[in-house]
């Protein structure tokens, strides 16, 4: 789940900052001899940025024994910049990350295992499926506290214009009803005349096509007895791309132009009117909010379920946001004890307002503030309640075989360059000799 890039302005300078401290050293004793504990925060958005702040002031103020350093990270490259103080022995003590990045760091060795370090508390506050996303390998290498599920962005009135009924949470369309709705809500003509019912973000092919091959019962990455990953596309795995590539090449219901794009770049399109739906992480809620013209009509759906799949069809994969404690820490404990702060309930609801996002914790998904029916939230958070753990985590070998293999072969599947057959050749035959070279 790694978020948006869209750093700008103080943020984008406090970020830069941010990457100079995340190399000069992890957490000292200050002169008194309190131990004062570094946390990378990738909070970016100016609301989420106070929140973090106000709630490392409230632990300081509370907890005169151990003090924490607030220290800005970026998204952009977090990744190489952790990798490089973890080597150097100056990573942070407390990490703000995404899943996706525990695995290699993880099996690196550079990350505490929290199992016993974090607080029963913590452990009953957050459900089973959430722990799912940051455990392998009999360890637990961060707590999940933010995720997003995939949600549909529409343009209310074309809908409503088309005679088209709105699905809810509790009864959302099929993938086959979605199909229909978008090859209604279409038209050819040209120029400003030409509108699609939906378009299609893929700036990030494989974690979309992953996450929501669970909606038709597939994953593609599959777990085996003796701890490797196999690589399957079989009918459930390759359902929702097939589903993409007939919108796009068959039906005209999407735009070929849009899969290069990310969801920022489609926002355009959409205020015109030129796409009716996108499906998007519920965050960019407050992008529309922000960003739309004014008296834009706009709706959060929840995403089509599919037919005969576990949990109704209902279920997505996600790479949540996580908090973990770097190996080197030398005061762990009180560096779990700080996690366990974040995410108590009033402080995950806080932090998930901040960001747009949705709260891991049981409780916190029920928070009136973030059940509202106003701008999304009540739908992103019942969505939210069927996320599970996405099939690329705890998959060693997996950003080499997103990068080298599933990218380039799932851009030439969508714009219609190769077939099913020869997606299937190189996810599989290709794919399962990348990860063959990471077996334990």
């Amino acid at each position: 789940m790694r978020r948006r890039s869209l750093l700008t302005g103080a943020a984008t300078t406090a970020a830069a900052a941010g990457s100079a401290a995340l190399l000069s050293g992890c957490g000292s004793s200050a002169a008194s001899g309190v131990p004062t504990l570094d946390f990378l925060s990738l909070a970016w958005q100016e609301e989420s940025v106070k929140a973090n702040k106000a709630l490392v002031a409230q632990w300081n103020t509370e907890h005169p024994e151990v003090q924490v350093r607030y220290v800005q990270g970026s998204w952009d490259d977090v990744h190489d910049q952790l990798l490089t103080s973890f080597e150097g022995g100056a990573a942070p003590d407390i990490i703000h990350d995404e899943g996706n990045d525990l695995t290699d760091f993880g099996s690196g060795g550079y990350l505490a295992d929290l199992t016993r370090l974090l607080p029963a508390a913590t452990r009953a506050r957050i459900p089973a499926a959430a722990w799912d996303m940051a455990r392998f390998d009999g360890g637990l290498y961060g707590v999940p506290f933010l995720q997003e599920p995939r949600v549909l962005m529409a343009n209310r009135g074309l809908l409503a214009e088309a005679g088209i009924g709105l699905p809810d949470a509790a009864k959302p369309w099929t993938w086959q009803e979605f199909e229909d709705v978008t090859k209604e809500l279409s038209h050819a003509g040209g120029g400003s005349a030409e509108r699609y019912g939906v378009a299609w973000p893929m700036s990030s092919p494989v974690s979309v096509t992953l996450n929501l091959a669970l909606t038709t019962g597939g994953r593609i990455l599959y777990p085996t007895d003796d701890g490797r990953t196999e690589v399957r596309l079989d009918e459930a795995d390759s359902a929702f791309a097939e589903l993409v590539r007939r919108q796009v090449g068959t039906d005209g219901s999407a735009p070929a132009s849009a899969l290069g794009m990310s969801g920022g770049d489609a926002l355009p399109g959409f205020f015109a009117g030129r796409y009716a739906m996108l499906p998007l992480n519920l965050s960019y809620r407050q992008q529309i909010q922000q960003q739309a013209p004014a008296r834009f009509d706009w709706v959060t759906l929840p995403l089509p379920a599919g037919a005969g799949a576990p949990d109704g069809g209902r279920a997505q994969g996600v790479s949540p946001q996580t908090l973990s404690v770097s190996k080197d820490c030398k005061h762990q404990e009180a560096a779990a004890a700080f996690i366990d702060f974040l995410t108590q309930t009033p402080h995950l609801v806080q932090l998930a307002r901040g960001d747009w996002m949705a709260p891991t914790g049981t409780d916190a998904l029920h928070d009136p503030s973030i059940t509202t029916g106003k701008l999304g939230w009540s739908t992103g958070m019942s969505v939210a309640a069927h996320l599970v753990a996405s099939p690329a985590l705890g998959r060693r070998g997996y950003p080499e075989w997103s990068d080298k293999i599933a990218t380039p072969a799932l851009q030439q599947f969508y714009s219609g360059d190769i077939g099913l057959d020869s997606l299937r050749k190189k996810l599989v035959r290709d794919g399962n000799r990348v990860f063959d070279r990471y077996r334990a």
